[in-house]
């Protein structure tokens, strides 16, 4: 399944099951948005992170935005302590982990804990974990502070999505103990 095939999965199941949740979310990025985040980031975007940013560019309208945070986004989507990063944060987060030698710490090229190859798409509030997809080859990791960075959790972005979909079928037929719908919005315990 392409990530543009995932990604439209999940955003039917939350049409469906949390209809308010899905009514926030903001409309498609453009090209010309993509290529001018590219320019400032100073890498290329990988065609399944493009892709997905094509269908639903999720960025906080400005007013929204908070300074005191290091990331903004929709709350408790996809889940009740991290959410989705739009272009604006993206490029934000990736600015504040990018390092001139390519990766951190600089004396452990083999273990680092982030890479300027790797482009953030989801992340807590603080910018202390999150995902990230390797613009080398797609994969999708996940990185904590003060925990080892893992590469490789996920195939690709179309697989993440994958489980995003599947977590919100559970929600949905009350199987996932710690979320349930309520006034069409995901509310976690």
């Amino acid at each position: 399944m392409s990530v543009a095939e995932s990604w439209s999965r999940v955003m039917n199941l939350l049409r469906q099951h949390a209809p308010a949740d899905h009514a926030d979310l903001p409309g498609p990025g453009t090209e010309q948005m993509l290529a001018a985040a590219e320019e400032r980031m100073g890498i290329p975007l990988p065609q399944d992170l493009r892709a997905w940013l094509l269908q639903n560019n999720l960025d906080l309208p400005e007013e929204d935005v908070d300074p005191d945070v290091a990331c903004c986004g929709f709350a408790g989507f996809p889940d009740e302590g991290s959410f989705f990063l739009g272009i604006r944060a993206m490029e934000k987060l990736y600015a504040n982990h990018f390092m001139p030698g390519g990766f951190d710490p600089p004396d452990q090229p083999d273990n680092p804990f982030w890479r300027n190859e790797w482009i953030p798409f989801l992340s807590d509030q603080d910018g202390w974990t999150g995902k990230f997809i390797d613009a080398r080859d797609g994969r999708v990791g996940r990185w904590f502070v003060g925990e080892l960075t893992i590469t490789g959790e996920y195939e690709s972005l179309a697989h993440y999505f994958d489980s995003v979909a599947e977590m919100l079928t559970k929600i949905a037929d009350g199987e996932y103990p710690v979320c349930e719908v309520a006034e069409g919005r995901l509310v976690w315990s």
